[in-house]
């Protein structure tokens, strides 16, 4: 768990949220938020921003509106994800848009993908900003590696790592880990038949592997073991959804 850091949490609003610091260094407001401060109830309390979780739409909506104001927006930028690897440029998105990746040059857009366990990331350098979605079958599929290559320099890429399940909490069945077996660090023994895995190892391999320096990579500490402060579906479900949103300020 070496690198990682706990974001300190920032009142905005009705809403807790978390920033990344060094993307802030680059005239971008990159934040997650937690589950608390929205109007959703039951297993969805407070701040679900999912919508295909069978939550009150309304509720959602509204959710959805604090986090575009926390974000200092009128909407937020999200598209419809399915564990792909499809990177969907939101100057051309629309309501049915699918993808598990989200990008932009435009000042003033705010692009954001929802997870419960899976990872989210957010990358960014002086011209362009792009937020990804990658659980383990995302992270097989390559949609970091579709998407690190819309930048000019990976080396000026800056990137932030979102709360997502830890290995420890993270069983899955030997035919799954054997996906990620050439990656050191990632693939950790557990009861016969079964492996853990840790997804933001995974993440930061790919990243590297790609031009990305170590460096500028910021992972957050916090994790969605148990549901408590993020959801998360290996913990209960139903559950929401919670947000990482990316927006470039000028």
């Amino acid at each position: 768990m070496s690198g990682e850091v706990v974001l300190e949490a920032e009142v905005r609003g009705n809403l807790t949220v978390y920033p990344f610091p060094t993307l802030r260094e680059i005239g971008v407001d990159a934040f997650f938020t937690d589950r608390n401060g929205g109007v959703s109830t039951g297993p969805y309390a407070s701040l679900n921003l999912g919508i295909h979780v069978n939550d009150e739409p309304d509720h959602v909506h509204e959710n959805r509106n604090r986090v575009a104001s926390a974000a200092g927006v009128e909407t937020l930028r999200i598209v419809n994800q399915v564990h792909g690897c499809e990177v969907v440029d939101c100057d051309v998105a629309d309501q049915k848009s699918e993808g598990d990746a989200l990008t932009t040059t435009s000042p003033g857009v705010a692009i954001s993908v929802l997870v419960a366990d899976c990872v989210p990331l957010v990358l960014a350098d002086r011209d362009r900003i792009a937020v990804v979605h990658a659980g383990w079958r995302g992270l097989a599929a390559r949609v970091i590696a579709e998407t690190v290559p819309l930048f000019t320099d990976p080396s000026q890429v800056l990137v932030g790592i979102g709360p997502r399940i830890s290995p420890e909490a993270y069983q899955v069945d030997l035919e799954v880990a054997s996906n990620f077996s050439a990656i050191s660090r990632a693939v950790f023994p557990d009861t016969p038949g079964h492996a853990r895995l840790d997804l933001a190892e995974i993440a930061r391999s790919q990243l590297r592997e790609l031009g990305v320096l170590g460096t500028n990579i910021t992972t957050s500490a916090q994790v969605t073991d148990g549901g408590e402060f993020f959801f998360s579906d290996r913990a209960t479900r139903p559950c929401g959804r919670f947000a990482l949103v990316a927006k470039r300020e000028s």
